[in-house]
């Protein structure tokens, strides 16, 4: 007989951003670094004969909270990965939740139902993940191991071990991030002597205390994306660039409406989907711009501007206009994805560092310098 400590991952940057992360290897999360910390603790004291992960980097960055306190090489397994999303890998839940509704309400509540474009089969993921556990146990027999793996393929294999339909999946927990299972794999079989636990992380560590859908099924503040029309939304989009101009310099003085829009039409007549409008269904909630040209020499991808209506700030929102950024410059295989700040504007400067950005450089603004901040990109190849 084998144990098996069945973890899954941090926060990473798709659960972070509300995009669709399957087999798309983005980074860990400021906070899911913290989540490592507090799992490495409780895995402290707990004997570990081996250690497997999948070969995507947020589940080795999390294997590295076992390895703190124990002397383990990492083992990677392909077949330990994430389910593999076709065509949806990289894009927003609003946006599939808004064009697919119907595959998206099968993935929530009867993925037996879900059928995507290059996408793995429901079917096929539980038997991928319960042949990788009980193939990995069998050469670690009488040994204790631990495994780290990721939310939906651990949740595929409840679902397998327990015998559990598509149709009642609801009955199937979500783990957290970095939660532990504990499994007993004896001759092929494996029965689970508790599941998804949590308890090591704080409230302020655990993602699940900030959400809802876990617990309601109903995944909502998930925004959808759509390139801007200049033609017809020219002026929505300067009163939103002169009202950012309004927050940073107190006033509208030096603000030129023309110059922004040249500069508008350049960034859509390099890349038609540089500019997007971020809308919750049918609402505007921000946008987002892109230089996709500026930085290219670099292989950095820059982020012009970014917005939200103020009736839509302080809903987390910012992040997955972020997200829409860091999934187009990966689609042109950037390296990392950049903006500047006023240093007149600390909350922006406060909010860009807790998300991973670091100061590269300075340069002229207007009224105060400006910081340069750039973050790394994911590695994963996303369908164009």
């Amino acid at each position: 007989m084998t144990k098996v400590y069945l973890i899954r991952h941090a926060q990473a940057e798709g659960n972070y951003y509300r995009r669709i992360q399957g087999q798309w290897d983005g980074g860990i999360t400021a906070l899911g670094y913290r989540q490592i910390d507090a799992l490495a603790e409780r895995m402290k004291n707990i004997h570990i004969d081996a250690l497997y992960s999948s070969d995507l980097s947020r589940t080795m960055l999390t294997a590295g909270a076992v390895q703190k306190y124990h002397d383990l090489p990492l083992h990677t397994d392909k077949r330990l990965r994430e389910v593999r999303m076709g065509v949806w890998e990289g894009r927003s839940w609003g946006d599939v939740s808004y064009s697919d509704n119907e595959q998206y309400r099968f993935f929530s509540s009867n993925p037996d139902l879900w059928h995507i474009e290059g996408a793995e089969s429901w079917n096929d993921l539980r038997e991928r993940m319960y042949a990788a556990v009980t193939d990995i146990a069998a050469h670690h027999d009488g040994q204790t191991i631990a495994i780290v793996s990721h939310g939906t393929a651990i949740r595929a294999l409840m679902c397998k071990i327990m015998d559990v339909p598509g149709k009642d999946i609801h009955s199937v927990p979500h783990g957290d991030n970095t939660c532990v299972s504990l499994l007993e794999v004896d001759n092929g079989n494996i029965r689970i002597d508790y599941a998804c636990d949590n308890s090591h992380l704080s409230e302020d560590l655990t993602a699940h205390a900030k959400q809802t859908w876990w617990r309601t099924g109903q995944d909502t503040g998930n925004l959808r994306f759509r390139p801007l029309d200049l033609n017809t939304e020219g002026k929505f989009y300067l009163r939103c660039y002169a009202d950012a101009w309004q927050v940073a310099h107190g006033d509208v003085e030096e603000f030129v409406p023309a110059l922004y829009l040249i500069s508008a039409k350049r960034w859509l007549d390099d890349d038609p989907n540089a500019i997007a409008v971020a809308l919750d269904g049918d609402d505007p909630v921000g946008i987002v711009a892109l230089d996709t040209h500026k930085g290219e020499e670099d292989n950095r991808g820059w982020i012009g501007f970014l917005y939200l209506l103020p009736a839509h700030r302080g809903k987390g929102y910012a992040t997955q206009l972020l997200g829409y950024a860091a999934t187009l410059y990966t689609r042109l295989g950037r390296t990392t994805v950049c903006l500047s700040v006023s240093e007149d504007n600390p909350h922006a400067q406060g909010f860009y560092e807790h998300l991973g950005f670091t100061q590269y450089d300075s340069a002229i603004g207007v009224g105060a310098p400006l910081r340069l901040l750039e973050k790394s990109l994911g590695k994963g190849v996303l369908p164009q």
